[in-house]
Formats: structure tokens, C-alpha cells, sequence
């Protein structure tokens, strides 16, 4: 669903200021990025590594946004339609829970110069835009990376960070990518 740059960028970059170590958050993001890659052996290991980092922080944005994601992930590892569809809900409803806490409080909680609701906006923006027509999940998805292109909190955002919103853009025929 996401690029394995993206992701590296937007989880390395996008941890606010909450009590989650770099240490603790590192197993789950090998494992994360190995199932954006197309490992599907590691969609529920991701799945589930951050579901446990959610115990200890589940007020967290950023986790409840890749939360969500690996959780709609976890939609194609199974042929059950009721079993797809029930992943991808629940991972959108995350998805949702994580864009209503990363609201303006969050626009200076930084974590190596990202704000988080810049992280979160763009982890569900790409998930968005990944999901099934039928979800009618696309326009939200456009919207919220036209968003992120357009915050003036963008331009302070480290290079890789912005190079990985620009790479979703592009990836989503969007214009007006960062500068």
C-alpha cells in the first residue's frame, strides 16, 4: 500500500512528543516497511507489533495512523470477502480516530522536525488513496495530501519528508508539490 521510502521517512520522522523511544518503535518498523514491500507474511506481525505499542500509547497519533494502516493491509491476506472487508474498515476507522487527535494541538509536536499531524494526514492520505473504489475513500485521500502540500508547516519539514509528500503526489496525480 505505502512505498518503503515513504514509510521509512514518515515513521522516522513523524514521532511526536510522546513517551515511545526510537528503540522501542524499531522492530515495528522493520517489519512495517518489509509488508509495504509486498511481504504479506509480515502484514500481521506489523499489524500486530504496533496494535502493542498502542497498549502503552493509545492516544498516539502517529501509532494509531500506521495502526490503521497495517490494519487495512491485513485486508489482503485473506480470501474471506466478510474477513477483507472487516480489516480495511477497522484499519479506516483507525485511520480516522488518528486524523481527529492530530488536530491543530499537534502542529508543534515535533519529532526530528515533523509535526505530527502532517505525518498522520499523509499515512492516511496514502491509505486512502490505496483502498478499493467502492470504499469512496479517494477524494478524503486527494484532500488530505493537498492539505499537507499546502501547510505552510511543510516547508519546515526535514528534505525527506518532503521529498516523500512529493512522491505521493506525484504517485497520485496531484499538483503544487512541495518546493
Amino acid at each position: 500500500m505505502l512505498k518503503p521510502l515513504l514509510i521509512v521517512a514518515l515513521l522516522a520522522a513523524s514521532l511526536s512528543a510522546h513517551a515511545l523511544s526510537d528503540t522501542q518503535l524499531a522492530p515495528a518498523v522493520a517489519t512495517f516497511v518489509k509488508a509495504s514491500e509486498g511481504d504479506s507474511a509480515t502484514i500481521p506481525q506489523a499489524a500486530s507489533a504496533f496494535q502493542d505499542l498502542l497498549t502503552a500509547e493509545p492516544t498516539h497519533p502517529v501509532l494509531l495512523a500506521y495502526s490503521g494502516a497495517a490494519t487495512a493491509m491485513l485486508a489482503t491476506t485473506t480470501w474471506l470477502p466478510w474477513k477483507k472487508l472487516s480489516h480495511a474498515e477497522d484499519g479506516l476507522a483507525r485511520l480516522d480516530k488518528a486524523l481527529a487527535l492530530a488536530g491543530a494541538a499537534n502542529d508543534t509536536a515535533l519529532a526530528q522536525g515533523v509535526p505530527a499531524v502532517l505525518s498522520v494526514k499523509l499515512v492516511a492520505a496514502n491509505t486512502f488513496l490505496a483502498v478499493p473504489a467502492f470504499m469512496n475513500r479517494r477524494d478524503r485521500g486527494e484532500r488530505l495530501l493537498q492539505e499537507v502540500l499546502a501547510s505552510p508547516l511543510l516547508a519546515t519539514a526535514p528534505a525527506g519528508f518532503q521529498s516523500a509528500v512529493n512522491q505521493a503526489a506525484a504517485k497520485a496525480k496531484l499538483g503544487g508539490g512541495a518546493k
